[in-house]
């Protein structure tokens, strides 16, 4: 009897493991005996832990903790990285010197600017979201279509932009040198003889950017065993987006991201905020509607979000996820149109109850810090 028992228990476990795996777990509340088995689950090595819910098609990498910026501890980057700071921070840099780098991306509001858009020249509204720059050394393309391969490229587009910063190469050289401060500081870091270059301005930017890190969030914390970092709603939400979500598809690696780009349906195709994303860089169709997928490393901090910035609620982002993204049918005039943008097949319904979403909402902020970045602004050069 006693080993019948035994055998009941197993079973009943087992079926219990099964189920779990396959839903991401129970619709209603779990009970602490069901939190303490993904806790346990989840106290082992990431190698151990469940597979993702990936697609077979999917690259994916296994979530760790953040990992160290190689440039914010070179010590022969600091001059530079330090020239870039002021560089950061100067509003000489715009054509009406009232615009620095740090007016779209203050610190305090996530190294973005907290609005939908960014704002540039004689107020002048842009079109997208700004990007924060958060770990910015580790990407590989940068704005929303990646459109710069570098962080040289990223800092001297909006530099350059007429709407943005509005200064014309050139002139910001010759500025730049009239300043004493600067004329000094450009030949320690890049020799007497190199002068003051476009080049040289936007590789000091650069190596600044290259320093901005997140800081150890719960999770961080959490993945060098401090598991009393996370809550339990939130090791159940960090379960959830890597099974049941479908999050891991695109959220993936150190810093929840693929880097990749996708269609998730916003491209407000032939309506107001139409933006055709990555298209206008490669003129491909099947580019229509497809943007990078960013970070979501300290996206509790870069509200709002969306290329567009038009969610202001991660609630709201959970819910478009869950019903599979969105899918804009074709219009009447529309049903020929070989540009019609079509959303990602990765994306599909996901059935997940209230108490599930807020988990993921729970998991979420336990990858953002609580701390509130301030860094103190230099004393510019007269």
């Amino acid at each position: 009897m006693k080993k019948l028992a035994i055998v009941g228990i197993l079973a009943t476990v087992i079926c219990f493991l099964l189920a779990f795996q396959r839903t991401g777990g129970p619709r209603d509340i779990p009970g602490n005996a069901f939190l303490d088995s993904i806790r346990a689950l989840y106290q082992r090595p990431s190698k151990e832990w469940p597979r993702p819910f990936v697609d077979d098609s999917i690259r994916w990498q296994e979530l760790t903790a953040l990992p160290v910026s190689p440039y914010s501890r070179d010590s022969s980057l600091k001059e530079m990285a330090g020239l870039g700071k002021y560089l950061f921070f100067d509003p000489r840099l715009s054509g009406s010197n009232q615009i620095s780098c740090a007016s779209c991306h203050e610190p305090e509001l996530g190294w973005s600017n907290g609005r939908t858009v960014g704002i540039g020249h004689d107020h002048q509204l842009g079109s997208r979201n700004v990007p924060s720059l958060f770990n910015a050394w580790y990407f590989k393309k940068f704005f929303w279509d990646g459109r710069a391969d570098s962080l040289e490229q990223q800092a001297v587009a909006p530099i350059s932009n007429e709407l943005e910063m509005h200064e014309f190469p050139g002139k910001l050289e010759e500025e730049l040198a009239e300043i004493p401060y600067y004329k000094e500081k450009f030949a320690q870091v890049f020799g007497k003889k190199a002068g003051i270059s476009l080049n040289h301005i936007m590789k000091a930017i650069a190596t600044y950017e290259k320093t901005i890190s997140s800081r150890s969030a719960a999770f961080d914390l959490f993945m060098i065993g401090r598991y009393g970092a996370m809550t339990d709603q939130q090791v159940w939400g960090l379960h959830l987006f890597r099974t049941k979500a479908r999050c891991m598809n695109c959220h993936n690696g150190p810093m929840f991201t693929d880097q990749e780009f996708h269609n998730i349906g916003l491209s407000y195709y032939g309506r107001k905020f139409e933006d055709l994303g990555l298209y206008k860089i490669t003129h491909k169709k099947e580019d229509v509607g497809k943007f990078k997928t960013p970070s979501l490393r300290d996206v509790a901090l870069t509200r709002p979000w969306m290329h567009n910035g038009l969610f202001d609620d991660l609630q709201g982002i959970v819910n478009l996820y869950d019903i599979g993204g969105a899918r804009t049918k074709r219009k009447a005039e529309q049903v020929a149109d070989t540009l019609f943008p079509e959303t990602s097949p990765i994306l599909k319904p996901l059935q997940l109850t209230k108490e599930e979403k807020e988990a993921v909402v729970a998991f979420l902020h336990s990858i953002s810090s609580n701390t509130s970045y301030r860094v103190p602004r230099p004393v510019l050069p007269n």
